[in-house]
């Protein structure tokens, strides 16, 4: 059993950044994969970015160049730094986690979940 928790989110202005952070619980951190998606109002969860136990990371191309994924796995938290945001960017935010092969950009691949944190982008 894993829980996670996050935090980070606020309001900024466009152009601006936030870092999100997700604290992990249990001593297998290490072990899983952990991927970042968000889902806006009336919106379906989408895919943000992922990084593998081994190191491996991905983005979604809307945000690659501007968010950054990175895990401490000593201190078991992954964070988002996020920059240049855009009101598009405006969402709650969910880290989650998972043990799986391949790609994580589906949401099924993921067997715990965070409760969210909001973040918003002002233009």
């Amino acid at each position: 059993q894993v829980q996670l928790v996050e935090s980070g989110g606020g309001l900024v202005q466009a152009g601006g950044s936030l870092r999100l952070s997700c604290a992990a619980s249990g001593r297998t951190f290490g072990s899983y994969s952990m991927g970042w998606f968000r889902q806006a109002p009336g919106k379906e969860r989408e895919f943000v970015s992922f990084i593998k136990w081994d190191g491996f990371r991905d983005y979604v191309g809307s945000v690659k160049g501007r968010f950054t994924i990175s895990r401490d796995n000593a201190q078991n938290t992954m964070y988002l730094q996020m920059n240049s945001l855009k009101p598009e960017d405006t969402a709650v935010y969910y880290c989650a986690a998972g043990r799986f092969n391949g790609y994580g950009s589906r949401w099924s691949a993921y067997d715990y979940w965070g409760q969210g944190t909001q973040v918003t982008v002002s233009s």
